[in-house]
């Protein structure tokens, strides 16, 4: 399939790109740049849709740069380029591997597939607040952006064990096909952080965003 979908966003000049994962491992392989010391890595990951996913981020940062670009990962896990100054967000499903880059901003990133029974997330990643605001006709997609929102911030902001029901509140809101989110996150010394996000549905995924 390679692109699924590039969306340039004109006012902070971000780049968010999604590629729908349909090739064979094979073709992932020649589509992705991969440096031989983790072409090994992957080699040894035992999951097959996770080697694809792995390699689908690669191929999709290939189509994006046009280049060849050289990831890693900090300690904490949060990716980075170590030749451009790109900030960068990635996100996976088995179908679907997203990226989001912006040159001077830190962003974050999350996809997640709507065939997940999201009940979970109300219990353990909702506010009180949050729970009354659900919607009981469309509870599993709003239970999926809410937690698609959360983990970008999360990866946005990149902390350590953040309680997602007590440290990030994200505004109500009406699921539709794409729309925008406000959202808090608080600092464990109760400095609180304001982000915009955005988020759309596809072939029955939701996909959110936050940039800044």
């Amino acid at each position: 399939m390679a692109l699924y979908l590039k969306k340039e966003l004109e006012e902070t000049r971000t780049i968010v790109g999604v590629w729908q994962i349909t090739e064979t491992e094979e073709e992932l392989r020649a589509l992705a740049s991969v440096p031989a010391d983790e072409m090994e890595e992957i080699s040894f990951i035992a999951n097959e849709s996770l080697r694809k996913q792995r390699l689908a981020v690669r191929a999709l940062l290939c189509e994006l740069f046009g280049e060849k670009v050289y990831l890693s990962h900090h300690d904490n896990g949060k990716p980075y380029l170590e030749n451009s100054v790109t900030n960068i967000s990635i996100t996976h499903t088995g179908k679907y591997v997203a990226v989001i880059l912006d040159d001077n901003e830190d962003v974050g990133i999350d996809i997640e597939s709507l065939d997940r029974d999201f009940s979970v997330v109300e219990k353990k990643a909702l506010s009180d607040d949050e729970i009354e605001d659900l919607d009981d006709d469309r509870k599993n997609e709003q239970l999926a952006i809410y937690w698609c929102a959360k983990e970008a911030i999360y990866k946005r902001v990149s902390a350590y064990r953040v309680d997602f029901a007590e440290q990030i509140e994200v505004e109500h809101f009406k699921p539709r096909g794409e729309g925008e989110l406000e959202a808090t996150f608080i600092h464990r010394d109760g400095y609180e952080e304001e982000f915009e996000l955005e988020y759309i549905t596809f072939d029955n995924h939701v996909l959110v965003w936050v940039v800044g």
